[in-house]
């Protein structure tokens, strides 16, 4: 810490974008600036300093990546190059000119990949009021990443006891969350993932009926039909390309397909085609995509539904943490890789 006039500042290290990225990203493509940072918030200011505690790696930021596109506008504005990129975090105040944030108040939600950020609290930023459960949840579980699988399965799915459902890259950051809730629910669970480890993690913690490794599969369609013999009731979707091809074989009449996200898709520069649509037709399936943001409002309604379950144990969350900012890059890019194992996120500061 150094002091400028009467101000003390910070050395603050930032991620940067070099570039718009096309195809797979790079470490190379993300950058580190070493900057200052004022400790205090101008008289009259309505912003608020915080120091960043966790960060959280998230498919989405794939497509901030990418050079602006129409396609993509309604869900994610692009990181602008030589500028830091942002994501979700949790973070601790240091100094606040906004009446709703006081020193030492911990909170999340989106600022820059430094350790020091400025920001301008709006509804996308939460107040953390729990602290008997690990502040890195706030990156998933009790986060943005929770709250689109409670999301998602209850208010887009409207599940029902006893119905069939599939949960794709289901060892991630929501997928893991989604199938614990269709247990809870009562329904029959089954899980993909891409590695023998991460099976056994959805079967042996997280308590799904069955898994199985996509990559081992010579015949998704024929996998889908082994572990659903009756058909697929929900579909949580996470991945797109041909996976989602082969469920829309395998779902029933009146199936919901809750479409989250699409990882295997973003890094292609021309998209797989899906070729079973007509199936939506024969089924009256319906298909919905949604955005997190859009459910904010019952992120408090979230809170009180979950964390009796994880108080009384009955809801396990694995996390993958990185320690030391200076490998936050090479945490987020093997996330486009399947290298983590659980929800990945950054420890940049212990307090």
């Amino acid at each position: 810490m150094t002091t400028s006039g009467d101000v003390a500042t910070a050395n603050n290290k930032q991620v940067i974008l070099r570039d718009y990225v096309t195809g797979f990203p790079k470490e190379s493509d993300l950058i580190f600036n070493d900057t200052t940072v004022d400790l205090m918030i101008p008289e009259g200011s309505k912003s608020v300093l915080v120091k960043n505690l966790y960060l959280s790696c998230d498919p989405y930021m794939r497509i901030r990546m990418g050079k602006p596109d129409p396609a993509t506008a309604a869900l994610a504005q692009p990181y602008k190059p030589g500028e830091p990129i942002y994501g979700f975090a949790v973070s601790k105040v240091i100094d606040s000119g906004n009446p709703d944030y006081s020193k030492g108040d911990l909170l999340w939600g989106v600022v820059g990949w430094e350790e020091y950020s400025v920001i301008n609290p709006t509804v996308s930023h939460f107040k953390i009021q729990h602290t008997d459960v690990p502040l890195s949840y706030y990156t998933g579980l009790l986060g943005m990443p929770g709250m689109t699988a409670y999301a998602g399965f209850y208010e887009i799915c409207s599940p029902k006891k006893g119905e069939t459902v599939f949960v794709s890259a289901a060892s991630g950051a929501v997928g893991q969350l989604v199938g614990q809730f269709a247990k809870i629910m009562g329904c029959y669970v089954v899980g993909s993932a891409g590695s023998k480890e991460k099976v056994d993690l959805l079967k042996n913690k997280f308590g799904f009926d069955e898994a199985f490794n996509y990559k081992e599969e010579q015949d998704l369609n024929a996998a889908l039909k082994r572990c659903f013999p009756e058909g697929i009731d929900i579909y949580f979707e996470n991945v797109g390309g041909k996976m989602l091809d082969e469920v829309l074989l395998n779902m029933k009449l009146h199936g919901r397909i809750a479409v989250c996200g699409m990882i295997s898709q973003y890094n292609l520069e021309d998209q797989e085609g899906v070729h079973n649509l007509a199936t939506v037709i024969y089924k009256r399936i319906r298909i919905q995509g949604f955005v997190v943001s859009d459910f904010f409002d019952k992120y408090y309604n979230f809170m009180d539904f979950v964390l009796p379950y994880i108080r009384e144990g009955k809801i396990t969350y694995v996390e993958d943490v990185v320690e030391g900012f200076e490998n936050g890059p090479s945490a987020l890019i093997g996330l486009f890789h399947g290298k983590n194992v659980g929800k990945q996120l950054i420890a940049v500061a212990r307090e």
